[in-house]
């Protein structure tokens, strides 16, 4: 273990840059995202499910604290930093500090060569809180994978890892998409929301695995996308407002899709 007391310290500074959403000076770019995991419960999911953190950030004065305790207990001591309560609420980005904190990198997973399996396709959502819930609510119907385009806010950042509350170890996640050019890989059929040339979710005949889209706050999903989808669906709604939240919209998809085939064991 190493003490630090210091803002300046380095391995400091390193999870403020992270905090921020960016590198160590003269990283590649090439070189996965730092991450920084606030509290027990996401720092406990990486333990579980990627294994060792580069460092640990813990408050000195909660290190007997229970779930701490059990944590810190996994790690190899040279990757805790034991830090000042004034330290760990500079980094903190709740308003209540949790008193620990990994510093990760964020996983890159490699494409699959065919996409033959129920996934979620994200076409520019750009609010953190959107694409956490998105993201929770694919892992809970029993999605593996989550294809984000250019323009989606970045999925591991700290609001959409707080958002997804550990939704993130169950999925494999890939950022930075084409989708257009990911159209070629798929092998199953792809669904987008629309509200016009659409069918009704409850009506339509849904396929058991399918490429769900799902777009833009503002705009939806892209004319490109929608053209090139096989099935287009709309939710029945009340005339009272315009649309449904996209992520309200997703969960109440990807649970219609579960309702249908659950008894004939969709995974």
């Amino acid at each position: 273990m190493k003490n630090i007391a210091s803002r300046e310290n380095s391995d400091f500074r390193l999870l403020l840059r992270a905090q921020e959403g960016k590198r160590a000076a003269g990283e590649r770019s090439s070189t996965p995202l730092p991450v920084a995991l606030e509290g027990p419960h996401l720092c406990s999911s990486w333990l579980e499910t990627q294994g060792q953190p580069e460092l640990v950030f813990v408050d000195e004065t909660r290190i007997d604290q229970l779930e701490v305790a059990c944590i810190l207990a996994q790690v190899q001591t040279s990757r805790i930093r034991l830090c000042t309560p004034a330290l760990m609420k500079a980094a903190s980005q709740v308003v209540q500090d949790q008193g620990i904190i990994f510093l990760v990198r964020a996983p890159v997973p490699q494409l699959p060569p065919l996409i033959e399996e129920n996934c979620l396709w994200l076409d520019r959502v750009q609010d953190p809180g959107n694409l956490g819930t998105m993201l929770r609510t694919a892992a809970a119907a029993g999605i593996k994978r989550v294809y984000a385009s250019v323009g989606c806010v970045a999925a591991w950042s700290p609001k959409v890892l707080r958002s997804a509350q550990g939704a993130h170890f169950a999925l494999e996640i890939h950022e930075g998409q084409d989708l257009g050019a990911l159209r070629e890989r798929l092998r199953v059929p792809m669904l987008a929301t629309a509200l016009e040339g659409s069918e009704s979710l409850y009506e339509a005949d849904l396929p058991r695995h399918a490429a769900w889209v799902f777009g833009n706050e503002g705009r939806g999903v892209s004319q490109a996308l929608l053209g090139a989808a096989d099935l287009k669906v709309r939710i029945p709604q009340s005339s009272a407002v315009e649309s449904l939240n996209v992520a309200i919209a997703a969960g109440i998809c990807l649970f219609e899709q579960r309702r249908r085939f659950s008894s004939a064991g969709i995974q």
